[in-house]
């Protein structure tokens, strides 16, 4: 049916009672006669009522093709309002309530996992408001509308394409010009804690069956409790127990140099460690010219290390290894590397005491997004003050526990004391009811805090059950947070670990690494030469004599079986 069509319809509506009656009325011929007349009687009627308009205007009425660009720009305009109803709900402010984590964690990890029941319903309640952009607290710009607020994670690839394991997402940045004007111009407010102080004691005593150090100080059982009895001013243990500061007759001792620059302020630092030469120096990547220059990178190096690093003329006398400034660390107070590890991850706060800011990545982590923009997206972004990505698989302390007695991470006699000592305290099984928490445990390669009272009193009270018991500090990440949040309204991020991979590539550790083979070269299959035919005249022969031709002849032979191998393989 074509355009016409559309318009005899139209006009023939008023028209179907007379033919009907004729019809009835056995008077074909007559009533198609009296159609005709009505119809010529009508059209007059239409033409005088329309003698008021233009010429012009009448005329297109009547016309088919008129008739029909008008059906075509309403179904225009129809089209035109469905796209935006559609791109305006598209573009609603929860990116995961519409796919939510059940359609991200197979995209992130290959396939569905004991996470995805519960992750799906809580990230829609954790991130309702996230992208209804507030006010950053004291920041220089505050912007209207967020450049990221339209950001929506792309879909997931299909089964039969998906990799397995963990692998990173796609995260909208701010560019870093932009990232730095959103840079808070003063420091969050802590929650009821405002004065934290250390404690210090030349001589510590082990009055207690558990574990700890003299770095640690030993605090008592009850010394521990009292520690999460927030108040306004507080004094706890948080390693550095002996000497008049950080890293001076302390244990974990610097250079004069060194902890001279260490009292320096700075609103941002980078920090990372390797002890035990366990891992190889990573440089970061994608660094802003402000970064480089208003950002510093520490790296805390053992003596051990420090040794191998000078024998493969990797450290010289500037101390510089790339971005990296390397602070070598004296008397360790522990024999167990890892552990060493975790007091510059856990207490930068004490050995830069005026600092604003910090990103602590692992050795083995390179580090590949610019400072600025992690921090606007993780802290500032989130009006948070620290920020940790969740294990991609595991939220729960005891699974986690599991497995790590499974991979041999740590005694499993230890671990097992540790989770018992958390169950008698109260701690549970994650389940909904945790809500809006989204996991009780972290991946902790990556640290983002600001540093203000409460959250140095978390990695303070964190390092002291890392002393304590053992130092997997997934297992003591959960019981710590918990205590601090139900004496004070004080959260954490937990963003998820595909973001993390984002931003950080993880790498192998070195001893890993040695023991790799190396790769194999790929070989190079070439076609088979073609003949050359050049000066020759096509189906003629040139005759040889002699030598010459009983030369050629087995040349002939040889090419013709290498050719053959080669197509053969």
């Amino acid at each position: 049916m074509n355009g016409g069509s559309l318009g005899l319809r139209t006009g023939s509506y008023g028209l179907l009672q007379n033919i009907n009656g004729a019809i009835a009325g056995g008077g074909i011929s007559k009533s198609l006669s009296n159609v005709r007349k009505s119809s010529t009687k009508m059209l007059s009627v239409i033409r005088e009522k329309e003698r008021p308009l233009p010429n012009a205007w009448y005329r297109y009425i009547g016309c088919r093709k008129f008739s029909m660009l008008l059906l075509i720009a309403f179904a225009l305009l129809v089209f035109a309002l469905g796209s935006f109803v559609v791109n305006k709900d598209s573009t609603s402010p929860n990116v995961l309530q519409r796919i939510g984590t059940l359609g991200i964690v197979p995209y992130v990890n290959g396939g569905h996992h004991e996470a995805s029941q519960i992750l799906g319903e809580k990230d829609k309640k954790k991130d309702e408001n996230r992208f209804q952009i507030p006010a950053f607290k004291g920041a220089s710009v505050l912007p209207f509308r967020h450049p990221c607020v339209n950001f929506t994670f792309p879909p997931p690839p299909p089964p039969t394409h998906r990799r397995l394991g963990p692998r990173p997402c796609p995260v909208c940045y701010l560019p870093v010009d932009q990232a730095i004007a959103s840079m808070p111009s003063s420091s969050s407010a802590s929650p009821v804690l405002h004065n934290l102080t250390y404690v210090l004691n030349e001589n510590p005593i082990k009055s207690e069956p558990h574990g700890g150090s003299d770095f640690g100080g030993y605090p008592s059982l009850k010394q521990r409790n009292d520690s999460f009895d927030i108040k306004e001013s507080m004094a706890v243990h948080c390693g550095f127990i002996k000497g008049s500061k950080p890293g001076h007759g302390t244990g974990f001792d610097f250079d004069e140099s060194d902890l001279a620059e260490l009292q320096q302020f700075h609103d941002i630092i980078v920090a990372s460690a390797i002890f035990g030469k366990y891992d190889v120096i990573q440089q970061p990547q994608n660094i802003s010219e402000e970064a480089k220059k208003n950002i510093p990178f520490y790296m805390f190096v053992d003596e051990e290390t420090e040794a191998f690093m000078k024998n493969r003329s990797i450290l010289s006398s500037s101390k510089r290894v790339g971005l990296w400034r390397i602070v070598v660390i004296h008397n360790v107070p522990y024999s167990d590397a890892r552990r060493n590890g975790k007091v510059p991850k856990l207490l930068l706060h004490r050995i830069f005491p005026n600092v604003r800011y910090s990103i602590w990545i692992d050795g083995k982590l390179q580090l590949v997004v610019d400072p600025y923009q992690v921090l606007e997206r993780f802290l500032w972004r989130q009006n948070a003050n620290f920020a940790i990505s969740r294990h991609y698989r595991r939220f729960d302390v005891f699974v986690e526990a599991e497995a790590n007695k499974a991979a041999g991470k740590y005694d499993n006699s230890s671990i097992d004391e540790q989770v018992d000592f958390y169950k008698k305290e109260g701690l549970t099984p994650y389940s909904e009811a945790k809500l809006p928490i989204t996991s009780d445990v972290p991946e902790g390669c990556v640290l983002i805090k600001e540093h203000i009272p409460i959250t140095n009193l978390f990695t303070c009270l964190w390092f002291n059950e890392v002393d304590r018991f053992t130092s997997r500090d997934q297992l003591s990440f959960a019981i710590v947070r918990d205590k601090i949040m139900t004496k004070v309204d004080w959260s954490i991020n937990m963003f998820l670990d595909c973001e993390r991979r984002n931003f950080v590539i993880q790498s192998y550790h070195r001893d890993l690494l040695e023991q790799m083979p190396p790769p194999v070269p790929a070989v190079v299959r070439r076609p088979p030469a073609l003949p050359n035919t050049r000066g020759k005249t096509p189906g003629k022969r040139i005759p040889r004599r002699g030598r010459d031709r009983r030369s050629g002849s087995s040349c002939h032979r040889k090419a013709a079986a290498s050719n053959r191998d080669r197509n053969f393989f």
